[in-house]
């Protein structure tokens, strides 16, 4: 079963620029990653911009309205993602928890839907 993991965290509370605190940091991102290699799970996984490099979309009466950055105010903005093939939630809830993200803010774990064919069905 694929799942997405939705990292979060408020760049406040993560290690400044330039510190050994970033190095263990990133370290752990690495790590989790070499695993979920390692173990045949990932499929994909990157870091995002800042919030201040966003342009969010929408249509409202037909018409197309950009707007930058994120669409919701938050303290916790979306960092990056890693799109894993598991087995079952509880292997998904286990790599979540080994995300250098999880002990600073939130990682969100949602399962990939799956259609059947092209219409959607």
């Amino acid at each position: 079963m694929k799942y997405l993991l939705l990292l979060y965290v408020d760049p406040a509370k993560e290690p400044a620029q330039n510190t050994p605190e970033l190095g263990a940091y990133l370290g752990g991102f690495y790590a989790a990653s070499q695993k979920m290699v390692a173990d045949g799970a990932l499929i994909a996984g990157e870091g995002l911009g800042p919030v201040e490099t966003a342009t969010s979309l929408r249509i409202r009466g037909g018409k197309v309205e950009t707007m930058d950055g994120p669409f919701a105010e938050t303290r916790e903005h979306l960092g990056g993602f890693y799109l894993i093939d598991v087995p079952d939630l509880d292997a998904a809830l286990a790599y979540a928890a080994s995300l250098p993200t999880a002990p600073l803010g939130t990682v969100e774990v949602r399962p990939v839907m799956i259609y059947d064919d092209a219409s959607g069905a």
